[in-house]
């Protein structure tokens, strides 16, 4: 059995659930759920500067992309939660052009993370289900 095989049926599994998540969450009636308005708020946090994509999984890891346009520079906060809601990571920032890769260990068949960008008391969130499935291709051949 050719172990590549598997291996890269397995990350295209994985690839296409995660996407088919994404999009799901980025849908606008969806989008509108957490109560953010299109217009910016007093704060000046608005929801189309913020972008969080999956980018692809290692051996051990998922990968996010988190992108944020802060054009005045302002502190701002960078938190991911895990599924209970507990903050397993938390950056203070206050770049313009901010753009980083988050790495999640895959520990469990599914994981829930919800990034948020938080700036004075506004934030921007956004939820993804990540689901692992494992297949197993058995070839036999007659010797």
């Amino acid at each position: 059995m050719n172990i590549n095989f598997v291996s890269t049926r397995v990350s295209k599994a994985v690839s296409a659930v995660v996407m088919a998540v994404v999009l799901f969450v980025s849908n606008p009636l969806s989008g509108h759920a957490n109560g953010i308005n299109d217009k910016k708020n007093p704060s000046g946090l608005n929801k189309d500067e913020v972008s969080i994509q999956y980018v692809g999984s290692t051996e051990s890891n998922v990968v996010f992309s988190v992108k944020y346009e802060n054009p005045t520079a302002q502190k701002f906060w960078l938190i991911v939660k895990n599924d209970a809601g507990e903050t397993i990571y938390r950056q203070q920032f206050n770049e313009a052009h901010f753009n980083k890769s988050i790495y999640l260990q895959k520990d469990e068949a599914e994981i829930h993370p919800t990034f948020v960008i938080r700036k004075g008391n506004d934030e921007v969130a956004h939820s993804f289900v990540i689901n692992r499935v494992l297949t197993e291709n058995v070839v036999v051949t007659k010797l």
